[in-house]
């Protein structure tokens, strides 16, 4: 029921079939009739300037593919633009907390230039965003950042929700912050865009910081569904997104769980049932995991939306 990481998207899953002997070796290619990057790099060849998709599938890439294997890649094509940024944003994948500062550094001008090598392309300006958040950089610091992504792609979902996880309180910012930025970013927003649950992915923030907050209960966690407002921010997000015919994006399936969440904190089971039936079977992790049993409630809801 749980998806992976690569949600919907066919020919990510079967590029990382391809890579798993791959990551089982190690990275060490020992019999390989080609280079073990092969296949990522076929893959975001065919992926072309589709900014949205090329993001999801180069985030995905970076949480899978070894190190050894990025690294490689750089060093056979110095001046492949693909290898330069799937191996930035490698590396700022296993940036953690307290990480020394002289290797945040080279991380950083490693996204510098994969950014310098593909100057249209917002995935390095991305991989810096996340590169502070793991660094705790303030908000201020990051908007320049955030403002270089969205230059190249302006209503890329990726970099929305990026920046709306950095303003979070959970994250470096505040709840006025985040709420400011995602009510913004809604009403700019072309219709059909996903950024129109950008208020609700800010409340889903909102429960996440309280839940892990012991002054807080769980009704001070869930009461601000009840708003009005939360409402108003559901029926914007069911008309201007979901009840749309624009094509699904790369993340659709995260959007559409984000929705189902919203909506059966709310109690509107009439407007969750068609959510349920679009998502079918494809569970995401988050936001369901912010309940104490999250595979359960899915079922629940799933088999509510069938009868």
């Amino acid at each position: 029921m749980l998806t992976g990481p690569e949600l919907d998207d066919r020919q990510l899953h079967r590029t990382l079939a391809e890579l798993r002997p791959s990551q089982q070796m190690h990275g060490l290619g020992t019999g390989a009739t080609r280079p073990l990057w092969t296949p990522a790099a076929e893959l975001l060849r065919a992926t072309g300037r589709d900014w949205d998709r090329r993001v999801h599938r180069i985030s995905v890439l970076a949480h899978t593919l070894p190190p050894v294997v990025t690294d490689r890649w750089a060093k056979d094509c110095p001046r492949d633009p693909d290898a330069l940024v799937v191996a930035a944003c490698t590396r700022v994948a296993q940036v953690k907390q307290h990480t020394d500062w002289s290797n945040v550094w080279d991380v950083y001008g490693d996204c510098r230039r994969a950014a310098d090598a593909a100057p249209e392309d917002p995935t390095p300006w991305l991989a810096v965003l996340r590169l502070m958040y793991a660094c705790g950089s303030p908000p201020q610091a990051a908007v320049p950042m955030w403002t270089e992504a969205v230059t190249r792609d302006p209503w890329n979902r990726t970099a929305h929700h990026q920046m709306l996880r950095h303003l979070s309180p959970r994250g470096h910012g505040t709840l006025v912050q985040m709420l400011d930025f995602a009510d913004r970013c809604t009403s700019q927003a072309p219709h059909g865009s996903p950024l129109a649950l950008l208020p609700l992915a800010a409340r889903v923030e909102l429960v996440a910081h309280r839940t892990t907050n012991a002054s807080t209960g769980s009704f001070a966690a869930d009461g601000h569904w009840y708003e009005p407002k939360a409402a108003t921010e559901a029926n914007t997000a069911l008309t201007n997104w979901f009840h749309t015919d624009t094509s699904p994006h790369a993340e659709s399936l995260y959007d559409l769980n984000l929705l189902a969440f919203a909506l059966t904190r709310m109690k509107r089971t009439a407007d969750a049932t068609p959510v349920f039936r679009r998502i079918g079977r494809h569970m995401t992790s988050h936001p369901w995991d912010l309940l104490p049993d999250a595979a359960r409630t899915f079922r629940y809801w799933q088999e509510r939306a069938r009868r």
